[in-house]
């Protein structure tokens, strides 16, 4: 899995482009839909795949992913069924790196092993367990190597010199640079501020690293991607699944199509990244 990964991002440097990092909640608003969700994201540009795991007590989600995982609780979502859902989508599609993303308690609660186990041979490639710090590596972080599964790490704007090294200890895959401080959704911080961040975590590993958070138009995507090696974006795609949903809160015939509508633009803006830098 860290093979695919890897190769995912060689291929995307040998392009001279970033790549697009689409997230979407699984199992909302219901199982099916986000698995055609899911299956129609690399047709429309995603390049890597962020799988949200609901989970009750989110702490560093922001309103439209809290309340995503919440349609996806209620409609009966569970780890379970987010580990299924990859090994569906590997039914079709063996080349496009899957990451899931999310928080230690129902991994804690199902089984580190028996989670690690099943993501293995679901074809999961990374994890981002945003409650786990460098310090409980010994939890999931290294047994999640010994799998060959990725461990990707967030970095922030206080995440300094001094802290960087311990952050990217037993890390892989990517770094995935929160570009401010908050919640998910807030708003997008100065490019300029993005790319001295991104230059001076380059100086501490030879990872990918991979901007988000804020991130919500296509012109956002050509922004960031023009010094980041990928640009992560999730609440502006959960919120075109919410605004897409009939009264009573469930999918529309326009669910699906309004997300890839809306990934192809994003992935437009990343393709134009490394041109307008060039210009």
């Amino acid at each position: 899995m860290t093979a695919r990964m890897d190769k995912k991002f060689a291929d995307l440097k040998a392009e001279n482009r970033p790549a697009l990092v689409t997230y979407f909640m699984g199992g909302d608003p219901d199982y099916d839909t986000s698995l055609a969700i899911m299956k129609a994201l690399p047709g429309a540009g995603a390049d890597v795949i962020e799988l949200g795991s609901p989970f009750s007590d989110p702490m560093a989600d922001g309103p439209a992913i809290q309340m995503a995982g919440h349609r996806a609780l209620k409609a009966g979502h569970s780890l379970a069924k987010t580990l299924q859902m990859v090994t569906e989508f590997r039914e079709t599609d063996d080349t496009t790196p899957i990451v899931i993303m999310g928080y230690y308690n129902p991994i804690y609660v199902y089984g580190v092993d028996r989670f690690l186990d099943e993501a293995e041979k679901a074809g999961v490639d990374g994890l981002i367990i945003v409650d786990l710090p460098a310090e409980m590596d010994d939890e999931l972080c290294i047994p999640a190597r010994a799998k060959d599964i990725n461990f990707i790490r967030l970095a922030t704007p206080t995440t300094d010199d001094k802290r960087l090294p311990k952050v990217l200890t037993n890390s892989s895959g990517f770094v995935y640079y929160v570009s401010m401080n908050g919640i998910t959704g807030s708003a997008l911080p100065d490019p300029s501020l993005i790319s001295s961040a991104v230059k001076r975590i380059k100086g501490h590993t030879s990872l990918p690293i991979c901007v988000g958070f804020g991130v919500k138009t296509a012109e956002h995507a050509r922004l960031i991607g023009a010094s980041a090696d990928g640009v992560v974006v999730g609440t502006a795609i959960v919120n075109q699944v919410a605004t897409s949903l009939d009264k009573n809160g469930q999918a529309s015939a326009d669910t699906v199509q309004s997300v890839v509508t809306f990934v192809k633009g994003l992935s437009a803006g990343v393709h134009a990244a490394r041109l307008a830098a060039a210009e």
